[in-house]
């Protein structure tokens, strides 16, 4: 009959041991990874030569200076007012239709096209050119359409 195990022997590593075992696989990544390697070394080596890289580093020593300069930029008034300017403009549009949107924008290019050819060209309008283009439907439509957004704007400024 065998005797009773009465003492697990822990196969303890040297620090020597585990430094070899980290370095072999180490050397089994970079084996299975040489594209990937040889790809990152061929980009920061770009970086290097660019001078991006001593930007970055240079960025990264300095970043509370940068951050200082950064937050008393955003805290001038103009750019206060500017970013307040910028969340009532997104408040706007979310409440206007996208296809709106999108068919005001067409629109003001086409009109500014044809404004740019009008203004190449020298012509002058008269009183009876104004005339016609009331009964122009294309005109018509446009003059309707600020006369009804003049009233509306009128409206939400009482």
């Amino acid at each position: 009959m065998a005797l009773p195990i009465t003492m697990i022997k822990k196969n303890a590593q040297t620090e020597e041991q585990i430094k070899q075992q980290k370095l072999e696989e180490l050397t089994a990544l970079l084996a299975q990874n040489d594209d990937a390697l040889t790809k990152t070394l061929d980009i920061i080596r770009e970086l290097n030569n660019s001078g991006a890289l001593e930007a970055a580093s240079s960025m990264l020593q300095s970043k509370e200076k940068i951050a200082k300069i950064a937050v008393d930029q955003v805290g001038r008034e103009p750019i206060t007012n500017m970013i307040n300017n910028l969340m009532g403009a997104a408040g706007i549009l979310t409440n206007v239709d996208a296809e709106v949107t999108t068919k005001l924008v067409g629109s003001v290019v086409s009109g500014l096209q044809h404004g740019e050819e009008f203004v190449q060209s020298e012509k002058q309008i008269g009183v009876m050119d104004l005339l016609k283009v009331l009964k122009d439907p294309d005109a018509n439509r446009a003059i309707g359409f600020g006369i009804h957004f003049l009233k509306g704007m009128g409206k939400e400024l009482k």
